[in-house]
Order: C-alpha cells, then sequence, then structure tokens
C-alpha cells in the first residue's frame, strides 16, 4: 500500500507543477499596439547572378499587415556567395595585342569590389591547375592587362578573392593564357574563306542583299582569269591539232611516194 501510494504522489507531482503554468499564460493579453503591427519581410528573390564566387540577387520586400495583405514592396540589391572553385577558362591571344581578365564579375566590380582582394599566382609556360606549380605573381588589382602581349606571358595565371574584413576565400579561378605568333598562324578565318563560302556564310545570317562590292569584283575577275585560261588551252591544243595532223599527212605522203618509185 505505501509503494501504491508514493507512486501515485509521483504522477500528480508533475501535473501541479505544469498548473500554474497553464493558468498564467492564459492568463496573458496581447497588447492592441502589438496586433496593428507591420512587419517588413522577403516575399520573392532571384537566383544568385554567379555561378561561383561572389555576386548578387534581388529581393522584394513587403510590409505585411495583421490581415496579411502586402502593401509598400521594395527591392533591394544584396550580396550572395555560390561555390568558391570556379575551375580553368582558356584564352588564345595574338602576340602584340591588347587582352585583360579579371577575377570579378563587372557587377561586382562596379557595386562593392572594395570588400574584396585579389591575390595572383602564375604557373609560366604551363596550362595547369596543379598548385605546386604556381609561383606568386605582383599584381595589384583584381584585373590583369597585357598592351601589348608578349610570348612570356603565356601560362595559367591563378586568382584568389578574399574577404577584407576576415580574409576568408570565397573564388579561385585560373586563367589558361596561350599566345600565337601573327608571323605562323593567322587567326583571320574569315580572310582565307571562297567567295562561295562567303556567300553561304551570309545567306545563313540573313545578310545575302548587304554583301560587298568587293567580293563581286573578286567573283568577276576569278571568273575573268579562268575564262582567259581556257580559251589558252583552247588555242593551244587546236593550234597542236593543226600541227600534228600536217606532220601526219607529210609522213604519208614520202611513204606512198617511195612506194611508187619502187614499183
Amino acid at each position: 500500500m505505501k509503494t501504491l501510494r508514493n507512486s501515485l504522489i509521483l504522477r500528480i507531482l508533475p501535473c501541479a507543477f505544469c498548473l500554474p503554468l497553464v493558468v498564467s499564460f492564459e492568463a496573458v493579453t496581447i497588447p492592441v499596439e502589438l496586433k496593428s503591427a507591420v512587419v517588413k519581410v522577403i516575399v520573392n528573390t532571384t537566383s544568385c547572378s554567379v555561378t561561383c564566387g561572389p555576386g548578387f540577387k534581388l529581393e522584394e520586400l513587403c510590409e505585411i499587415t495583421p490581415a496579411g495583405e502586402r502593401r509598400n514592396c521594395t527591392l533591394r540589391r544584396s550580396d550572395c556567395l555560390a561555390d568558391w572553385l570556379c575551375g580553368l577558362l582558356h584564352f588564345t591571344v595574338p602576340v602584340g595585342s591588347s587582352f585583360r581578365f579579371s577575377c570579378l564579375t563587372s557587377d561586382v566590380i562596379n557595386f562593392g569590389s572594395r570588400a574584396y582582394s585579389c591575390t595572383w599566382k602564375l604557373a609560366q609556360g604551363l596550362i595547369t591547375t596543379n598548385d605546386m606549380l604556381f609561383r606568386p605573381f605582383k599584381n595589384p588589382s583584381c584585373v590583369i592587362r597585357f598592351s601589348p602581349t608578349r610570348e612570356s606571358d603565356a601560362g595559367t595565371y591563378q586568382c584568389d578573392v578574399q574577404v577584407l574584413k576576415t580574409s576568408r576565400i570565397i573564388k579561385r579561378v585560373y586563367f589558361g593564357v596561350r599566345m600565337i605568333r601573327n608571323d605562323l598562324v593567322d587567326l583571320n578565318f574569315q580572310k582565307f574563306l571562297t567567295w562561295e563560302q562567303k556567300l553561304a556564310a551570309n545567306e545563313a545570317e540573313g545578310n545575302t542583299a548587304n554583301s560587298t562590292r568587293e567580293e563581286m569584283q573578286e567573283q568577276q575577275h576569278f571568273w575573268q582569269r579562268r575564262l582567259f585560261y581556257e580559251c589558252l588551252v583552247g588555242v593551244g591544243s587546236g593550234v597542236l591539232g593543226v600541227v600534228l595532223v600536217t606532220v601526219a599527212l607529210c609522213c604519208l605522203r614520202r611513204i606512198l611516194a617511195r612506194r611508187a618509185a619502187e614499183k
């Protein structure tokens, strides 16, 4: 009996402690000012403007009334961060030209690039992502410019973007740059197309009516030269034929004269 009585007491004690809490909770009343409060929350947002590194997104903020209505909605631009590894980008550049590349996108450069710093490394003459092959490369900004480019500029440039306040790396990208000498390779492929290929390209782009006068003159000169060569070949073939027929007739005449003399 004593054991049963103790168990009943242990079961009643938790209820005794909870009862004042329930009574006090029911006694709480919400102030009128709080019931009429308006909350400003994000109701919509876009995806990040980049797939790696720092970027931006647009957020729509609205005031939400106690009745659940939206009002006074505005758009704001906020920072966002995607995957920090951006991989390798390839470039083929003629020697002597102007060229540039940047760690940050144009949006970040125009709106808040001062919050970041860039550290460069170079694997000269190699296209690689092996960190053991890179050496420090001094460059004061997040943009590298070549004007003009040289053969010695070829290689892979590694860029680390860091947050100035925390020194945390938020982006790493590699730029593989190949330099081509103009006297060995001409990258102006349009110059080597035939007239028919240029015409087909113009038709594909819908620019048939915009064919240049130079291309038409070039085609006209081509057909004129071809006709001239064919005429020369024809004349030459005709003269050669007449000579061969004349020689054959002379030989036949001599043979017939010898046979007549023998008889």
